[in-house]
This record gives C-alpha cells, sequence and structure tokens, in this order.
C-alpha cells in the first residue's frame, strides 16, 4: 500500500485585520501651468535649463523689449502732452469764469471753455490708461515662472518669433505635493464616505515598478459629486508628500485606501486556497489525520494571507503544500519542516 502523501499544514488563526480598497491611480503634478506669452515679439533671451527646478517668479524668457519701450516712451509724452493742453484750458476758463458774471464774454463762449477742459482732461485720463497698458506690455516682454515646479522640454528656442497668448513656451509641472487620481465603484462609495466622516480614512500610495514596494502616506483631498455614466464610479484624489520626487506626473500608481478594522478575522496562508469549477477551496486536516475538502468563502488579501469569512474556523489545520496527492477523504503525513501558519506562526506537526 503507498504511503500517504507529504503535506504542510498552517493553523487558522484569528486577529483583527484592516479593511481596504485596493484600486488603480494615476499621479499627476499638484499645480500644471503652460506658461504662454502676454504680449507678441521675438524671444531674444532663455534663462533656465529643460528640466530645471524653478522658483516662483524665476525669470524663463525674454521678448524683445524694444518696440514695447518705444511704445512706452511714446505714451509718456502722449501724457505729459495732454497734461499741457489741460492746464492751459483750465487757465482760460478760469479767466473766462470771472468774465462771464459782468457779461463780457457770452454765456456760449463760456460753455466752450468749460467742454474744452472736460475734453482735456478726459484726454488726460486715456493717456494715463494708454501709459499703463504700456508699461504693462512692456513687464510681459519678461516672462517669469508663475509657479515652483520643475521645467519641461522648452516648446520654443530664442529667436522664434510667438504670438500673444497663443503659443506655448514652456509645460510646468509642481512635483510637490503631488496628486493620485483613481476611482471607485458606487457600491463601495458609501464605505469611503463614512470613513471620511468619521475622519478615520487612511490612504497609502505605492508605485507598482517599485521593487522596495514602498508605500507613502496620502490624504484624501477630493472626492466628486457624481457617479460617471456608464462605468459606475466616483472619481477621487488624494495628496502626498514628495519631496525626493519618488512620484512621477503621469505614472500609474497603486492606491490603498483602509477603512476600518474587522475584529476576530479568521486567516490562512494564501497558498493553502485552492479554485475548482464551484469555487475556492481548502483541504482541512482532521485530528484522526484524514484530509477533507472545505468549501469556503475568501475576503480580502492580507499580504501572504487571506481572510476566510466561512468555511474555516480558528485553529483548524488546513493544507498549504501538497494538496494535488491528496484524495479527498484519505491520510496525510505533515512534513515536519511546518508552515508557519499567519502572522509567522507555526502549525502543529499533527499526524506523521
Amino acid at each position: 500500500m503507498p504511503p500517504a502523501p507529504l503535506v504542510t499544514v498552517a493553523k487558522a488563526q484569528k486577529q483583527d485585520v484592516p479593511l481596504y480598497l485596493d484600486e488603480i491611480g494615476k499621479s499627476g503634478g499638484s499645480e500644471s501651468v503652460t506658461v504662454t506669452p502676454q504680449v507678441g515679439g521675438r524671444i531674444t533671451e532663455r534663462h533656465f535649463q529643460d528640466g530645471a527646478d524653478l522658483t516662483k517668479g524665476a525669470l524663463l524668457f525674454v521678448i524683445d523689449p524694444r518696440p514695447y519701450q518705444a511704445q512706452l516712451d511714446s505714451a509718456r509724452a502722449s501724457l505729459a502732452q495732454a497734461k499741457a493742453a489741460l492746464a492751459l484750458a483750465k487757465a482760460q476758463f478760469a479767466r473766462d469764469e470771472e468774465l462771464v458774471g459782468s457779461k463780457a464774454i457770452s454765456k456760449q463762449d463760456y460753455d466752450t471753455k468749460k467742454n474744452t477742459v472736460d475734453v482735456d482732461l478726459a484726454q488726460v485720463e486715456s493717456a494715463e490708461a494708454v501709459l499703463e497698458t504700456a508699461k504693462l506690455n512692456l513687464e510681459y516682454c519678461y516672462i517669469h515662472s508663475p509657479i515652483e515646479g520643475r521645467a519641461g522640454a522648452r516648446l520654443v528656442d530664442v529667436g522664434n518669433v510667438v504670438q500673444a497668448n497663443t503659443t506655448g513656451l514652456l509645460l510646468i509641472q509642481r512635483l510637490d505635493p503631488i496628486y493620485a487620481d483613481f476611482t471607485v465603484t458606487e457600491g463601495d462609495l458609501p464605505e469611503v464616505q463614512k470613513e471620511m466622516s468619521r475622519g478615520s480614512l487612511k490612504t497609502l500610495v505605492r508605485l507598482p515598478s517599485d521593487p522596495e514596494n514602498r508605500a507613502r502616506s496620502g490624504k484624501l483631498t477630493f472626492l466628486d459629486n457624481a457617479v460617471q455614466n456608464g462605468t459606475g464610479t466616483v472619481n477621487l484624489r488624494a495628496t502626498m508628500s514628495n519631496p525626493d520626487h519618488h512620484f512621477w506626473p503621469g505614472q500609474f500608481v497603486k492606491v490603498r485606501l483602509v477603512l476600518a478594522t474587522q475584529k476576530n478575522a479568521v486567516l490562512i496562508p494564501n497558498q493553502a486556497t485552492q479554485i475548482s469549477q464551484k469555487g475556492p477551496f481548502v483541504y482541512v486536516v482532521k485530528p484522526d489525520g484524514t484530509a477533507d475538502i472545505r468549501p469556503v468563502t475568501l475576503g480580502q488579501r492580507q499580504g501572504d494571507n487571506v481572510v476566510i469569512t466561512q468555511g474555516v474556523t480558528a485553529g483548524e489545520t488546513v493544507i498549504v503544500t501538497g494538496q494535488m496527492t491528496v484524495p479527498p477523504g484519505g491520510k496525510v503525513r505533515v512534513d515536519t519542516g511546518v508552515a508557519p501558519g499567519p502572522g509567522g506562526a507555526p502549525a502543529d506537526a499533527g499526524t506523521k
């Protein structure tokens, strides 16, 4: 008679485990600006390197300022001329104001002089506005970074002629903090909202490509106001610190929302679970050394373990390796090099 198959086993254990949602998202800069010129002209200077870290207000480009300096000089001269005309009109009006009472001038001449003062005053105000516009246009020749962030590749070179408010010059993205945009299903939304209202929702963000699987703690900062038609999902956003630039805009990320704690959950190693056409099952070793097939209901995975919500109770022994050679109801031999149970606790050796 052939010997009983050799298996390794672990005991199902009872532990408190966190409940969570795992989602796939995409990272993005917390601020993103496409720098465009506010005046047109030829680019004469560039003051940054592609990919450089920029401070807010750093000088990026210079558009040839000479035409705008000339406009400013002309505006100043026009204002001076308007002020001189106003001063003359006021002086003439002041003289005529003394004469109108003695009827030395006609009422019509008086009204004409008064109107001249009003017109010249309006001309001064108009010239002042033109001067302010000319000052702004000259300032706009010196293009500064509107945010702190990382420069992308420049979109124009020195010598190019650009148009106001149409030509993109550079994309700047702020990398710290950084966003992770993702979705949850409408079925999971009530649980997320409940934990948000309690202030107990934790967010962990990882890079799938990170060999160390490092998690960065984040904060849920945005929950959309509607479920998306067609997908049945809701958009969310987490914000996390990123001083080391571990995350980069446009990367796929894993987002875990830690919702609550499941008390007294039953855990077994993931390896113990098998799948058939009828669903998941495990082999349970009974005290007499025989192994029975037990259908189970799987809960969340917890690292190398999985929560069993139905089918196995704490303290029962499950087969971890060697299941393929075990006949249902047959005897098994337990390997003395026993597989650890959930949490690293070894299972009892059981039947030899």
